[in-house]
């Protein structure tokens, strides 16, 4: 893996960081039980920053995806700006049914596949949107989003996910773990940003630290 891109945040800004991504995984965590009226856990994230290029080793060492996971895009813009994906391991989409989806007429009157498209949507736009926007709030910027997009992908194929990014950007990446009730859901954040976002993120962190000193 590049040095470059581990050594773009000095250990204050990367402490910072997981702070304010601490405080946006709680929003996140509030406003997804506030709709869903399950108690949700997300685990404190794991901050990671790597090359794009280093996405798929790091899936294949890191998450383990086997088979078709599920996965939820979001694109978002401003002085943060990038794409949002949020990533369910194999059948949690299935299993996010069993667990959130409590009108059993429904679920026999609808497509097994559209449901599951449709659930793994409003997660990831909760999700992402509460994260990223909390991110921007605490940084004092704002963001506007595109609409979220599933996709099921093939464990085979991972490299697809970063088709549409220059490889010389960097990833920030945000691992975590998701918890509904009784079930252990496994799931993880990705935000990738390009180089000029970094450039505004450290500035950003460090205005953020000076406002408390």
């Amino acid at each position: 893996m590049n040095t470059s891109h581990e050594n773009i945040f000095s250990e204050e800004e990367k402490d910072i960081l997981q702070e304010i991504m601490n405080i946006a995984f709680g929003n996140a965590t509030a406003d997804l039980a506030n709709i869903i009226d399950i108690y949700v856990v997300l685990n404190v994230p794991d901050i990671h920053v790597i090359g794009v290029g280093d996405l798929p080793k790091y899936l294949d060492e890191t998450i383990k995806l086997k088979g078709e996971s599920s996965i939820v895009e979001q694109k978002f813009w401003g002085d943060f700006n990038g794409s949002g994906l949020l990533v369910f391991p194999d059948r949690t989409g299935k299993d996010l049914i069993s667990v959130l989806d409590h009108n059993e007429q429904e679920t026999f009157e609808r497509p097994l596949a559209i449901l599951e498209q449709e659930m793994l949507v409003e997660i990831g736009n909760i999700l992402i949107g509460a994260c990223v926007g909390k991110v921007a709030d605490l940084l004092d910027t704002f963001v506007t989003y595109s609409p979220p997009q599933a996709i099921t992908q093939t464990g085979e194929s991972k490299t697809t996910l970063i088709e549409s990014f220059d490889l010389n950007q960097s990833a920030i990446i945000m691992k975590t773990v998701f918890e509904f009730e009784k079930k252990n859901i496994n799931g993880f954040l990705l935000i990738i940003t390009n180089s000029e976002c970094i450039g505004w993120l450290r500035k950003a962190l460090n205005a953020f630290m000076e406002s408390y000193e």
